[in-house]
C-alpha cells in the first residue's frame, strides 16, 4: 500500500507544477516501499539522493515562474523551500553516517511536509499563476 496517492485536491492547477509533485509522491512511495521491506542503504540512499534532487528541481521550476511572474510571497514561499531542502539534507547525513535509519517517522515526515506544502503555500499560487496565463 502507498504511503501517498495523488488525488485532485492536491492541484495547484499549474500541468507542469501537479506533474512534478505526482512523481514527488511516486518517489517518496519508491522509498516508502523501500523501507518497508528492509532495503538497506544502498537501495535506500540513492533513492533518498534521487527524491532530493528532484526535490531541488521541482522547487527551482516553482521559484522560477513565481518569480517571472511577480508572485507576492516568493520570498516567504523560497524560504520555506530552503528550510525542507536543510531538513531532509540533515536527515539523509544522519542516515549515511549510521546515526539515523529510515524510519516510518521519517517517512511520516516526508509525506506531512508534502502534502502540507502542496495544499498550504502551493495552492495560493496557483490562482495567481492561472490569472498570468500558465495553466
Amino acid at each position: 500500500m502507498a504511503l501517498l496517492t495523488w488525488n485532485d485536491s492536491y492541484s495547484v492547477k499549474v500541468k507542469q507544477l501537479d506533474d512534478q509533485h505526482k512523481k514527488l509522491i511516486d518517489m517518496i512511495n519508491q522509498l516508502y516501499d523501500a523501507m518497508k521491506v528492509g532495503k538497506g542503504s544502498e537501495v535506500i540512499g540513492p533513492v533518498l539522493k534521487s527524491l532530493m534532487t528532484y526535490t531541488q528541481t521541482h522547487f527551482s521550476t516553482e521559484e522560477q515562474l513565481m518569480k517571472l511572474h511577480g508572485y507576492p510571497d516568493y520570498e516567504t514561499h523560497k524560504n520555506e523551500h530552503t528550510q525542507l531542502v536543510a531538513q531532509v539534507g540533515n536527515i539523509k547525513k544522519e542516515m549515511d553516517a549510521g546515526k539515523m535509519p529510515l524510519t516510518q517517522n521519517v517517512m511520516n515526515f516526508l509525506r506531512d511536509w508534502l502534502i502540507k506544502h502542496i495544499q498550504g503555500n502551493d495552492k495560493k499560487y496557483g490562482p495567481f499563476l492561472n490569472d498570468k496565463g500558465v495553466v
